[in-house]
């Protein structure tokens, strides 16, 4: 039975505790992407409700820092309980305002969930170091403290996990907030915010402020001597652009930006294995993720049997409403994504790629694209230079290892690859040649809270989740003593 009832919604500013509508009044529409229709009027956020979060922001942290990081501990292992409650509405919700299918939503909720319960471990364990000065005998005391108030910028791709991941370790490391969902997805991020209330974080330690004008409310966020680290996930011209605004305060980034994600298929791979881990890091999310499998490198002996498989796979999947039974691929946010994934594919083809499977814009309401398969994707593709960000599985052949790497290699972002082969031996060895933070060997799935999750190149600066991602919100204090 199709669910369609929609939960409750809150839709003002989220400052100090409470909700307030903006000081100017203004307001801006979120759309259901898979009729077009409005979900809710959203308040918009301006300078002035900026100072207030700012302001509140300010006031809570003396006393949150001062908290042992058990007590700070219990709060998280609370909303990671409270999350885990609330699953089917905070999944709906998601399907809602970013359209992926109700499965994809879920996941996204208990991973969200996850990032709690993490970082609540996490929080007791800021491990300082005392040595003896090898030269003069002096103490070395090194602790680690919180920085200060975090300025969070998330996008639209995963509205819930993208916030509690850096909600989650700034909490953790005592550090007060000031999110700014993305547009299109503020909903989610509004939603929780009852939670942690009801998990007993203190007024004022999170604050959420939707606009549309994100570019000058969070440089004047940024500006703020108050205001100590910038985190962000989304495109890498905007991480350019706040790293520029960085400068200005010397703020601490902590930058997760695009991806250009190669997949590898070795001769020797086992084509079950293979076939189903390309379906899940091209497929999670509808290919919106900077994850996503972007690239796929097949070697010549086995592309065939792959990509017919592949395309068998994809051909098995449901397009439609993601609240309706049985949809596996929901719409894609906004039109303007839904028409970069249309020319994408049209320039393929036009260039030489060979047509598998979809292609073609459906027709009526929605921001609908099909799953598709390209084969024979000439390298000069624009797809293969630019993110797809979209259900389009492009395909290459490759018959030589060092001329795969280098072209796997061969782009400006380093955030993720994935590489598939039965010799355990060779498939380290060419996961330890690729340039990239993060790589899947037989696996189509490398994100999990208890890992660094992070970049090279122009994929970002810093990492989240793990252990790191608690220490990207502190500062490292060095005392030298004697006794």
């Amino acid at each position: 039975m199709t669910q369609t009832a929609t939960p409750h919604l809150e839709t003002d500013l989220y400052i100090d505790g409470a909700w307030r509508p903006a000081t100017g009044g203004a307001r801006f529409d979120v759309l259901n992407p898979a009729d077009e229709t409005v979900i809710a009027s959203v308040a918009a956020a301006d300078i002035d409700d900026a100072d207030a979060a700012l302001d509140a922001a300010a006031a809570a942290m003396p006393d949150w820092a001062a908290r042992p990081p058990r007590e700070r501990a219990e709060i998280l292992r609370r909303a990671f309980e409270l999350m885990h409650a609330h699953k089917e509405d905070i999944a709906r919700l998601i399907t809602l305002e970013n359209g992926k299918a109700r499965a994809d939503a879920m996941g996204e909720t208990l991973y969200a969930a996850e990032f709690f319960r993490w970082f609540a471990e996490e929080a007791v364990r800021a491990d300082g170091m005392l040595t003896p000065a090898p030269a003069s005998g002096a103490r070395i005391m090194v602790q680690h403290r919180p920085a200060g108030i975090a300025a969070l910028v998330t996008p639209w791709n995963y509205p819930a996990a993208m916030g509690t991941r850096k909600i989650a370790p700034a909490l953790a490391a005592g550090c007060p907030v000031i999110i700014k969902p993305a547009a299109e997805t503020p909903l989610t991020m509004l939603a929780l915010m009852p939670l942690l209330e009801e998990a007993g974080v203190p007024r004022g330690l999170v604050n959420v402020l939707p606009t549309r004008a994100s570019g000058p409310l969070v440089d004047h966020i940024m500006h703020d001597p108050r205001v100590r680290v910038i985190s962000f996930t989304g495109s890498t011209g905007v991480g350019r652009t706040l790293l520029r605004t960085a400068a200005d305060q010397v703020l601490k980034p902590a930058m997760e930006l695009g991806g250009n994600a190669p997949v590898v298929v070795f001769d020797d791979a086992d084509l079950d294995t293979a076939v189903t881990g390309t379906m899940l890091a091209k497929m999670r999310n509808l290919g919106e993720a900077c994850t996503a499998a972007n690239r796929i490198y097949v070697h010549r002996d086995i592309a065939e049997d792959f990509t017919r498989r592949l395309t068998d796979a994809m051909a098995a999947l449901t397009l439609g409403n993601g609240l309706e039974d049985g949809v596996d691929v929901g719409p894609l946010v906004n039109a303007a994504t839904r028409d970069k994934v249309a020319e994408l594919v049209e320039d393929a083809l036009a260039r030489g790629a060979t047509l598998r499977l979809g292609g073609a814009v459906p027709d009526g309401k929605g921001f609908f694209y099909p799953p598709t398969v390209l084969a024979e994707v000439p390298p000069d593709a624009l797809c293969q230079r630019e993110e797809i960000f979209g259900p389009v599985a492009a395909i290459q052949t490759f018959s030589d290892t060092d001329d795969v790497v280098a072209r796997a290699n061969d782009t400006e972002y380093g955030l993720v690859a994935y590489v598939f082969s039965g010799d355990f031996r060779r498939g380290l060895q060419v996961c330890e040649r690729l340039d990239y933070g993060m790589v899947g060997l037989n696996r189509g799935l490398v994100s999990d809270p208890a890992a660094p999750f992070g970049g090279m190149k122009q994929s970002g600066l810093g990492r989240e989740g793990g252990h790191e991602g608690m220490l990207e919100f502190m500062e490292t204090q060095y005392i030298s003593a004697e006794w």
